[in-house]
């Protein structure tokens, strides 16, 4: 039997891994706080169309892949630390621009202005997540500890896809998008204090580096993976993308907690097949329950049901990917689950906004046929190629 057990080390929960695990909480906090507060501001201060809405938040998608073919080079060359710091600190330069024309409020901002902030932002919060997950997390802890590091920082950044919307959400109720921005700014900040004040041992400069590489960008072999978590992560983004409530998100959290639960007791031992595919049911049953259903209670169980498909299937795809590398791409490997993880989100939200233009009616049809292909393309071909082709 092929168990998915992840053993839990003592040691691992140091004060270094306990900083950038929280850095991490920070710094996807930043972003995922503007999920649903931004499409607000822009369709009603900056007078912007449901299409242009769905198109900026999915340009996000295409700017996380920007810099990755760098990311090798620039951690070789300067410090690993830094080069992650600053590319944080530019994030706050983006979030400032973004406070700068909302408090031009006798101005509406042009369509280019606000589409190259949000490429910019993607492109450096991939950066950023790509020396964090990939070099720094790893650097803190033993060899026999890292599969447990990465698995443990990666449930703080799901954390953030709940609880970055909570809090966008009721500052904007209280104090409106101005101050959102100030506190998406400051919790990227903050995640670059909790980065400073960990020890990182100096490392040489590695000579014949290539400046364009794949190394710490994407794994050659994972493309089989990488696609099939991205039809998943579309149909879950397309789902996130018309959640706008305090309760919505906040059941989202408890199905985060329950999935943790399930990891540690309910597969524990089961066979590894399992995982995904309960995910994937859950996923379906709460798209099926959003599109029978439009009672308060049913919009909890479905918001519940999406938290425990995203921390089981997520949980579950990030091991995968980890398995298939090789001992010298574990970094790699990271770097490709993030990119599969974050693009299919930000395209999956955006896309809410342009379904709801041109198909108002099918907008949750089109996330569950993507859901639907998405099981029957891990039942029948992901999960028997992975066993084939993993390394570890």
């Amino acid at each position: 039997m092929n168990s998915q057990n992840t053993p839990v080390h003592i040691k691992l929960w140091h004060r270094e891994f306990w900083q950038l695990a929280v850095a991490n909480l920070f710094l996807s906090m930043s972003v995922y706080m503007l999920i649903p507060v931004l499409p607000l501001w822009l369709i009603q201060e900056e007078n912007f169309s449901m299409m242009e809405t769905g198109l900026l938040m999915g340009v996000f998608a295409i700017g996380l892949f920007l810099f990755g073919p760098f990311v090798s080079y620039m951690v070789q060359h300067y410090r690993r630390n830094r080069v992650c710091m600053h590319a944080i600190l530019i994030m706050v330069l983006c979030h400032g621009l973004l406070w700068y024309i909302d408090s031009l409020k006798w101005e509406f901002v042009e369509f280019g202005l606000i589409l190259l902030q949000r490429f910019v932002l993607g492109a450096l919060f991939g950066f950023a997540q790509m020396v964090l997950a990939s070099t720094l997390v790893i650097d803190t802890c033993e060899s026999f500890q890292r599969t447990e590091a990465n698995h443990s920082a990666s449930w703080f950044g799901r954390f953030a896809l709940s609880l970055g919307p909570l809090t966008g959400i009721v500052l904007q109720q209280i104090w409106g998008f101005n101050i959102v921005i100030i506190v998406a700014a400051g919790l990227a900040l903050a995640s670059v204090l909790l980065i400073r004040t960990v020890d990182f041992p100096f490392r040489a400069p590695e000579d014949h580096v290539h400046v364009f590489s794949c190394d710490r960008f994407l794994l050659d072999k994972g493309g089989v993976l990488f696609l099939n978590l991205l039809l998943i992560t579309i149909a879950i983004g397309i789902a996130i993308g018309q959640m706008d409530s305090l309760p919505e998100y906040g059941m989202m959290m408890v199905g985060f907690l329950l999935a943790l639960l399930a990891q540690r007791f309910m597969f524990r031992d089961a066979e590894l097949k399992s995982e995904v595919v309960t995910g994937l049911i859950l996923l379906l049953a709460a798209l099926l329950i959003i599109l029978t259903n439009q009672t308060v209670a049913a919009g909890y169980i479905s918001s519940t049901f999406i938290g425990m498909a995203i921390g089981i299937i997520g949980t579950r795809f990030l091991l995968f990917f980890i398995k298939l590398s090789r001992h010298c791409q574990r970094g790699t490997s990271q770097s490709t689950f993030m990119l599969a993880w974050e693009s299919g989100l930000a395209l999956g939200i955006g896309m809410a906004y342009l379904l709801a233009v041109w198909l108002p009616q099918q907008v949750n049809i089109v996330a569950l046929i993507l859901a639907v292909v998405a099981i029957l393309m891990y039942n029948w071909v992901t999960h028997s190629w992975f066993m084939k082709h993993k390394n570890r």
